[in-house]
């Protein structure tokens, strides 16, 4: 299995990597042409920045932002919306999107009212508050419980595709967000397709510093990328992320290491090395 790349689109002017860069929609539907170009499987559509500490965004501005970009890019590949607003899900649906990427965990009802995908992923609290909201017993056996509930409900609704995401980094410090990165075998494991999101993330930031500080988000590629490559190898069905290109080259070697691609696939050239 080649591990599915999710480029990131948002349409938001405080993202906590890319806020502002594509706030105009025509600026947005570029992006989200280039991602595609570089092998995006999916474009994930967002309106509002879930950064922690981001202040809530109205239905009707959410709207404004989102919805012309779905309805030019999803002629031309699989769009998701982004998104906690029933409203808002349902107009990008009626634009075409056809996965919906749920941080709120009560969505499911919309997606399968529609026939579409899901992403459930957990979060306590809103992006506003969950900074204060990362007091666990034990991270991973709760959050893994969460998502196979999750689940299982979506399924109940009669929703097929579904993805369960451990949302690293939403109401996680950065130690609960490695150990979350380390248990994703098991995760895997369990049997629903997993979707992870560590690209630019903030508990990569010391990682990603040679001499302890804090890296900002755009000196965090290589750790990125890193992370990400690390949950291809453990058998993740998609990635989200906002560096495509790389993470498409990294989906592809890590299937041809584990023999899941063939001779034409990896050989670019008669001949090559």
């Amino acid at each position: 299995m080649v591990t599915a790349v999710m480029g990131v689109v948002n349409v938001t002017p405080d993202s906590f990597f890319d806020g502002g860069r594509y706030l105009d929609p025509k600026a947005a539907i570029a992006h989200g042409l280039e991602l595609l170009d570089e092998g995006a499987d999916v474009l994930d559509v967002g309106g509002e920045s879930t950064r922690p500490g981001a202040d809530p965004v109205d239905e009707s501005e959410e709207l404004r932002r989102v919805i012309p970009v779905v309805a030019a890019l999803a002629p031309r590949g699989r769009v998701s919306i982004d998104t906690s607003k029933v409203v808002v899900a349902e107009a990008a649906i009626a634009a075409g999107a056809t996965l919906v990427n749920d941080i709120s965990g009560t969505l499911a009802p919309v997606a399968a009212r529609h026939g579409v995908g899901l992403v459930v992923m957990h979060m306590r609290g809103t992006p506003k508050t969950m900074a204060s909201q990362a007091v666990y017993d034990d991270v991973v056996e709760e959050v893994f419980g969460w998502l196979a509930d999750a689940a299982h409900a979506a399924h109940d609704l009669g929703i097929d595709e579904v993805y369960v995401d451990p949302g690293i980094g939403f109401s996680k410090g950065a130690r609960q967000s490695l150990a979350l990165l380390g248990a994703l075998p098991r995760l895997v494991a369990a049997g629903e397709p997993v979707l992870v999101g560590l690209s630019r993330k903030s508990f990569l930031a010391r990682l990603a510093s040679p001499n302890g500080a804090e890296a900002p988000p755009e000196d965090r590629f290589d750790a990125s990328l890193a992370a990400t490559t690390y949950a291809m190898t453990c058998g993740v069905a998609m990635a989200r992320v906002h560096d495509v290109a790389a993470c498409v080259d990294a989906a592809r070697l890590v299937a041809a290491v584990a023999g899941e691609l063939d001779d034409a696939a990896i050989m670019t050239r008669a001949g090559a090395a």
